[in-house]
């Protein structure tokens, strides 16, 4: 291409619809299309509703997310799809979406396990960062509150990226989050206090080895974003608060 630039000048944003089948979202037919999955390379796509879809389109996702990349197999070979992208998705905590609120909802604990489970545990595992959002009140909404603007906010990014780039130079990766295990002993390294923060919630959370290697790549990020060159206490502190639906969506 002239100048080395690609034919998409933007990032991607695909959202289907809760239908959608596992071969619309992988992509395939007699000749072989990309799917949702690939369409969002190197972009964000995001699942609202995440347990109206269907078990076996969720569960396609899994290995996508994992590898990059998607492959399709028919009679005369196979074929690979790029799928690096970002996965964002929304979901009600219980069936109503009241759950919290002991003056609306009234949805069974049968109810809600039913709901929850319809999400697997290895496809939860591979979410980075959970965040519940509670209700808010009129008087909330009344408050006006001048927070970090978007700006500022990008400004942190940018910055972050640049020193993720410049540390991984050598290594053929850009970004935290391609670190490999034995890359995340050498740049996640953590201290006595630290690792003992992580032992505790490792035990008491049931955490998965997947679950912790996240951890430790998400903090090195929230490290980043502070222009911090150790993940101290309060960095992995606030990305433990991110995996408690590992906990509460797998009872």
């Amino acid at each position: 291409m002239r100048n080395k630039n690609s034919l998409i000048r933007t990032r991607p944003f695909r959202s289907p619809h809760h239908t959608i089948s596992a071969s619309a979202l992988t992509g395939g037919g007699r000749i072989p299309k990309p799917g949702e999955i690939s369409l969002s390379h190197h972009g964000v796509l995001f699942l609202d509703e995440l347990p109206e879809f269907q078990r076996a389109a969720l569960e396609i996702m899994r290995q996508p997310l994992e590898d990059g990349q998607v492959t399709i197999a028919r009679v005369n070979g196979t074929l690979t799809f790029p799928s690096d992208f970002m996965l964002v998705a929304a979901m009600n905590p219980c069936p109503c979406g009241y759950l919290g609120d002991g003056n609306k909802c009234h949805c069974s604990m049968n109810e809600i396990i039913r709901y929850r489970s319809k999400i697997s545990g290895p496809l939860l595992v591979r979410i980075d960062i959970m965040v519940e959002m509670p209700g808010v009140s009129y008087e909330d909404l009344e408050i006006v509150e001048q927070g970090e603007s978007s700006s500022n906010i990008k400004e942190r990014v940018l910055t972050a990226h640049e020193i993720q780039l410049k540390r991984y130079q050598k290594e053929g990766i850009y970004f935290n989050a391609q670190l490999s295990a034995a890359q995340i002993e050498k740049y996640c390294a953590l201290g006595p206090k630290e690792k003992e923060m992580l032992k505790q919630a490792f035990t008491r959370l049931d955490l998965s080895a997947r679950a912790y290697h996240k951890i430790l790549k998400v903090a090195r990020t929230v490290a980043d974003l502070a222009g911090s060159e150790e993940i101290t206490l309060p960095h992995l502190a606030e990305v433990l608060q991110y995996r408690s639906l590992d906990r509460k969506y797998l009872l």
